[in-house]
């Protein structure tokens, strides 16, 4: 008798393409199907839409931009702080905004201040709308990208491996976080999801368009991200002219007006992508001043912000040779590319970022699709693999789909991904969004107490300086952040100078170095408000404020995690009525001075 073979005959578009099939051949099949339906049927498989795909994303975004809080102090201070200042004329400096260093870019921040300027002449709002108004539109940007590496995606390994890749991106919390995040890494992560959709679709000038403009107007480093394409093109397919061709038209045109805009801001000729990378590479004082990591930060916050997707997305190599091993091989080939090329963003970048020194969450955002993408391959393969096992232990009928037998796996991933997904972003809110709550709480003081417009308040952070969401959450401009001696001995920002020449002038209170200067400290007697945290631990210049009645009123408290007395994993992930037995929480609350009237 002979056993009939395991048929992975796939419904169009189910799974990997042959790379044979010419790109006119695949274009003529993808659009058979009208692009407006919700969700497209390819011969049996239903997934979503173009449009669908984008309002899923979209709606994710828009929660992101709501509801996440900022994780990091240098999205505040290198640039909602700067931005502050374009579009208000006020706001706190940073030393790598001072002109004898000039690490930041200018141009970056215009393209995202521009339409907060129009919004604000147009309509007049409150800032803090000002604030979430970028933080939506980041959110559309963001959804723009990803439906674009969604159909890429679908079109180059199978609208399966796209559909699976899709509820990750949806899902994540590392998609949640970094989606709205507004950072040169963020904005590294919408160009590199750009370029890799457009390398897939052999669409070469408008990918490497997009690796100049996320390396160069955002993050020198995304250039990593662009080899594999530079590879296929010089190596794979001998395309010189045009690769150097478009690569000088493409930085030509980030570039050039970089470097207009910067030179006239810094008051001297300033390409700010080199300096930075001078300094991180070549000579400077480098990131390690500002802490370094074990080479297992990545490992476990990989996990926290992708739980079970980042495991099967660095499986995903052993995943792919076993593929190719065990599987027929008309379904090993995605339609252009080999597996192991276009994963090969995602552990070039590893490679190179697991043995810096100095780590950071956002270090990872450029390749934060790519990981969903990586994992949805692994989930592909691991079906294929279960299906022919099964077919050598129990016989199947001839010309059955490998997706009838092994949805449960796509589902079961899907929905253990999910729930943890959801349970890190709620203990992320839960535990760490008091310091943005409590300045909505300062926003509406004005009106409820009919503080004057022309008065001048001081609001002062002590230990928890790096908390501060940004100034767009003051009232108005007459309102000043300013900062109290704390505990910490490193550098702190200034305030910019007042003037049209506020960008190039050279302060002697900045350094390089991570130096405390003591003239940027403010006196506390002049404070009229206060945020501070108590997790009941207190040193001389740390005390609790909140118990100093006769000197401050507790105005709103709210809960914020107290990590040194947490567990770990019930501080990473939410669990109704269990995870409130393993964390505890410190009150992080708004004090106003008792003694000092405003007016």
């Amino acid at each position: 008798m002979v056993r009939s073979q395991p048929s992975f005959r796939l419904r169009q578009n189910a799974s990997q393409q042959p790379r044979k099939n010419s790109h006119k051949t695949a274009q003529q099949k993808t659009t058979k199907t009208p692009p407006n339906k919700t969700t497209e049927n390819s011969g049996g498989l239903v997934y979503p839409g173009g449009d669908t795909a984008f309002k899923a994303l979209l709606s994710a975004r828009f929660c992101a931009a709501i509801w996440s809080h900022i994780s990091d102090c240098d999205e505040t201070y290198n640039y909602w702080e700067p931005m502050h200042y374009l579009v208000f004329g006020k706001g706190l400096q940073t030393w790598e905004y001072s002109p004898q260093y000039a690490l930041r870019s200018y141009t970056y921040l215009m393209c995202h201040a521009a339409p907060a300027y129009i919004y604000h002449k147009l309509l007049q709002p409150n800032p803090l709308l000002m604030f979430y108004f970028i933080r939506c539109l980041l959110g559309l940007i963001c959804a723009l990208a990803e439906v674009y590496f969604y159909k890429a995606v679908c079109r180059e390994f199978g609208v399966h491996i796209g559909r699976v890749c899709l509820f990750f991106q949806i899902f994540a919390a590392g998609m949640f976080i970094s989606s709205t995040a507004f950072l040169p890494s963020s904005f590294a992560m919408y160009t590199s999801a750009a370029a890799c959709a457009a390398w897939w679709q052999q669409r070469y000038p408008l990918a490497i368009f997009f690796t100049a403009l996320g390396s160069l107007l955002g993050w020198p480093f995304a250039a990593l991200l662009g080899l594999p394409i530079a590879y296929d093109m010089l190596v794979r397919r001998k395309m010189y002219v045009d690769f150097f061709a478009w690569a000088v038209i493409s930085g030509s045109v980030v570039l050039l007006p970089m470097i207009l805009i910067d030179s006239f801001q810094y008051g001297r000729v300033t390409i700010a992508p080199l300096n930075i990378v001078l300094y991180n590479v070549f000579g400077g004082a480098g990131p390690n001043l500002y802490g370094t990591e074990p080479f297992t930060f990545y490992f476990i916050n990989g996990f926290n912000n992708f739980n079970f997707i980042w495991i099967l997305a660095l499986l995903s190599p052993i995943a792919i040779i076993l593929g190719h091993f065990f599987l027929p091989m008309k379904n090993k080939s995605t339609l252009y590319l080999p597996y192991w090329l276009s994963i090969s963003p995602l552990f070039l970048w590893l490679a190179v970022f697991m043995v810096q020194p100095h780590k950071e969450e956002r270090f990872l955002f450029p390749v934060y699709p790519m990981i969903c993408l990586c994992g949805a391959i692994t989930v592909d393969i691991a079906q294929k693999l279960f299906f022919r096992v099964w077919n050598l232990i129990k016989t199947v009928p001839h010309g059955t789909h490998y997706l009838d037998i092994t949805m449960f796996i796509m589902v079961a991933t899907i929905g253990v991904t999910g729930i943890c997904n959801v349970s890190r972003i709620f203990a992320l809110y839960k535990n760490y969004h008091a310091p943005l709550d409590l300045l909505i709480e300062l926003n509406r003081f004005p009106a409820e107490f009919n503080v004057p417009e022309r008065a001048i308040i001081n609001v002062c952070l002590g230990k928890d300086w790096h908390r501060y969401p940004s100034s767009f959450f003051l009232p108005n401009k007459n309102w000043n952040v300013r900062f109290v001696q704390s505990e910490f001995k490193g550098l702190l920002p200034a305030p910019y100078s007042v003037g049209n020449n506020a960008t190039y002038v050279v302060h002697n209170h900045f350094n390089d170095q991570n130096q405390e200067e003591p003239s940027l400290y403010f006196n506390l007697s002049k404070c009229h408000f206060l945020l501070d945290l108590d997790v009941g631990k207190e040193t001389e210049l740390e005390p609790n404020y909140a118990e100093m009645k006769d000197r401050w009123k507790v105005l709103k408290s709210y809960r914020f995690l107290n990590a040194a007395k947490s567990h770990r994993f019930f501080r990473a992930f939410y669990l109704p009525f269990v995870s409130e037995k393993f964390v505890q929480f410190g009150n992080f609350s708004l004090l106003q001075s008792t003694k000092l009237r405003i007016k």
